[in-house]
């Protein structure tokens, strides 16, 4: 891995930075208290051109990897946009993935094209209510019918549902018992959210409010056989090929709010006096600032070497997963010693550090739970067996 400073990617940081200028904490906090939809930055993002980035350009993306994508979340995290920001945009800067791989070329040359303007919304439905993390045991079930499917069943913690036009669902096509390999008998399909056949619900939550999170409800829906992603059957393996990159990218938003409350924290630690001197002049504050530092710039270390490996052709499960594992523990170790730095001003509004606490606290839940990821070290990597 090359860590001799790259003019794209100095570029792409720089431009990132100058497009979140009018996107200061102020306007975040509003939207996250309002639960309002952050339209202006969305537009914004897709008139710079970063919607798209991973898209080739035949189809009129940016045909960057993923560690130019990873640098754009980071970069939107950082400004103080943390997960209110990334989760408005982060479908169109990766979550096409699946079709890129997977679809057929009339399914890309259909809805590629349409990404990168932002006038494409979807949706990735997969987690169910009594799967979880289980992805095999879904219970969704797509019947085969002329011309298609037909789809009913349930699926929860389904973002931007509210604004999407279709969804990438992921369903039985095939009984789990009925198949040789539990991971067989799913398939993917690019459903149209059809409200006389799909309803959708709002889930109220810890943080992340400005972007909205579902239960959708499936009724009968059908899916034509042109909006089958991949083959039938087989579509665990065409959400499996990018969870890798899903976890470099949550991993470097995550490490953008840790940026951001390193950043809140030092500000106020040098402009707070107390005793007659600043706060940051103290040990018991300065010192767990700079290690909140220290740890993103070590789980930063493992995140790039995960997304040098995958744009590079390399497998990268062992790294992409303990990236994913220290940058959230890192973001949240530098979210709460930043609201510790401001004391009882911290747990107030004003100063955005609570807003940061809560959502660095998602990123080890997200997209993948920390004891997760110690499961799939433990067996995949130590070879140990398995435990669940």
């Amino acid at each position: 891995m090359d860590l001799t400073p790259n003019p794209l990617h100095e570029d792409i940081r720089a431009a990132v930075r100058e497009m979140m200028e009018p996107f200061g904490d102020q306007y975040w906090m509003e939207h996250d208290r309002d639960h309002e939809f952050p339209w202006e930055f969305y537009n914004a993002v897709a008139k710079a051109g970063w919607l798209g980035i991973t898209i080739p350009e035949e189809y009129g993306g940016g045909g960057l990897g993923v560690t130019e994508a990873a640098i754009v979340e980071h970069e939107i995290a950082a400004s103080g946009g943390g997960m209110n920001a990334c989760s408005a945009v982060h479908i169109g800067i990766f979550g096409f993935d699946p079709i890129i791989r997977h679809g057929s070329e009339d399914l890309k040359r259909r809805f590629l094209p349409r990404v990168p303007n932002g006038d494409l919304h979807i949706s990735f439905a997969v987690t169910e209510p009594d799967a979880g993390t289980d992805t095999t045991g879904i219970s969704t079930f797509a019947r085969k019918v002329d011309g298609g499917f037909r789809v009913s069943g349930k699926k929860v913690w389904i973002t931007k549902a509210q604004q999407a036009e279709r969804m990438l669902l992921l369903c039985r096509t095939a009984k789990r018992e009925d198949c040789a390999k539990r991971t067989d008998g799913m398939t993917l399909l690019f459903a149209e959210l059809d409200p006389d056949h799909v309803e959708v619900r709002e889930i109220p939550k810890l943080g992340r409010n400005s972007v909205n999170t579902n239960e959708v409800f499936i009724d009968d829906l059908f899916v034509a056989d042109e909006d089958v992603v991949g083959e039938v059957g087989k579509g665990f393996r065409a959400i499996l090929s990018g969870l890798n990159a899903e976890r470099i990218l949550a991993s470097k938003a995550a490490l953008g709010i840790g940026r951001a409350a390193v950043r809140r924290a030092t500000e106020y630690a040098k402009e707070r006096h107390v005793f007659g001197r600043p706060i940051g002049q103290n040990q018991a504050i300065a010192h767990p600032i700079a290690e909140a530092m220290m740890r993103l710039d070590a789980a930063e270390l493992m995140v790039d070497k995960a997304a040098w490996l995958l744009d590079n052709g390399y497998e990268c499960g062992k790294e992409a997963n303990m990236g994913k594992f220290l940058a959230a523990d890192a973001s949240f170790f530098a979210a709460d010693r930043a609201l510790q730095t401001h004391g009882g001003f911290g747990y107030g509004k004003e100063f955005h550090v609570e807003r940061y606490f809560r959502e660095a606290r998602l990123k080890r839940l997200s997209p993948i739970s920390q004891e997760m990821v110690l499961n799939y070290l433990s067996e995949h990597v130590l070879g140990l067996p398995r435990s669940y």
